[in-house]
């Protein structure tokens, strides 16, 4: 197939998502055509969210995620949060259940514009996550960034959320560090056998955090779901803070929250904010190849 596909340019928070719809069609977005379109300035992006036909009953699509590099993403909160958006537009629905690679995502539209979505449990377990060693605590690992005995950095807690995640909790601004520097560092860390996202986090109060993250595949990112997720509930793991925390994500615009809940009665974490729309266009799935819709000014590349 090589005849083009709708697609919008959205953003959760400032994470810059394209919303690729797919269905109707046996193809996918390839890995080429995500480096290409990450290679143009109006189309950069850190994940893409295809919307392909559902395959199993009782829900709605089959998302397949793909980060800037090409590589395939486990999870995506915020991008999932524009694709409820998209979808809710179209078809006037509210309440949406997802399939994943990571499993069964239900997320829901409020009256408010805000988006609700049910990122299912944290795991622990240092082999699940996954970890190159074992830890009966991963609340609190051995790794380190800097000198021995004045590190930059060190004594993460990891957790999975569909995808790995080692939080930095720092006691001052976490603009204030070179994450560009250490990002790439840690996330190809030994230790991560699947690569890792990596988080620095500084708790504000029993019940808000904020945070600065550095995406596996997407590098430095104005935002991440599923790395605030991580971190609200190993900051309540930890007992930094209560299950419900507000976390404020630093790079991204405005400095824009989102609102986590870990659930006491059944351990599933909700993830709450917002979506925003920027522009639609179409593009081909095979080589990356794009336009903006006419109505909007015409660019093509």
């Amino acid at each position: 197939m090589s005849a083009t596909v709708e697609f919008a340019k959205m953003n959760g928070l400032g994470n810059k998502i394209l919303v690729v719809d797919m269905r109707g069609r046996a193809d996918r977005v390839t890995p080429a055509a995500a480096i290409a379109l990450n290679a143009e300035p109006d189309t950069q992006f850190d994940q893409i969210m295809a919307i392909h036909d559902p395959k199993a009953s009782g829900t709605d699509a089959w998302i397949d995620i793909l980060n800037s590099d090409g590589s395939k993403a486990q999870a995506c909160g915020n991008g999932t949060r524009c694709v409820v958006q998209a979808l809710a537009a179209e078809t006037g629905k509210k309440v949406f259940t997802f399939q994943t690679v990571a499993g069964i995502l239900n997320a829901v539209e409020h009256e408010d514009g805000t988006i609700s979505v049910d990122m299912g449990k944290p795991v622990f377990d240092w082999d699940k996550i996954p970890l190159a060693e074992e830890f009966h605590d991963t609340s609190r690992i051995e790794l380190q960034i800097g000198p021995i005995d004045n590190p930059v950095m060190h004594s993460p807690s990891v957790t999975s959320m569909g995808n790995p995640h080692a939080i930095f909790w720092v006691d001052r601004d976490v603009m204030s560090f070179d994450l560009g520097r250490f990002g790439p560092l840690l996330e190809n860390h030994p230790m991560f056998p699947e690569r890792a996202n990596i988080t620095l986090a500084q708790v504000t109060s029993l019940s808000s955090i904020t945070t600065r993250t550095w995406e596996r595949g997407a590098g430095l990112t104005l935002a991440c779901g599923s790395a605030a997720c991580a971190t609200a509930v190993s900051a309540a793991r930890t007992g930094r803070t209560g299950r419900e925390v507000a976390v404020t994500v630093a790079s991204s615009p405005n400095q824009g929250v989102l609102t986590i809940e870990w659930r006491e009665h059944d351990g599933r974490v909700i993830m709450t904010g917002p979506a925003e729309w920027e522009w639609s266009g179409a593009l081909d799935p095979s080589t990356g190849a794009w336009s903006r819709d006419a109505t909007q000014g015409a660019q093509a590349r």
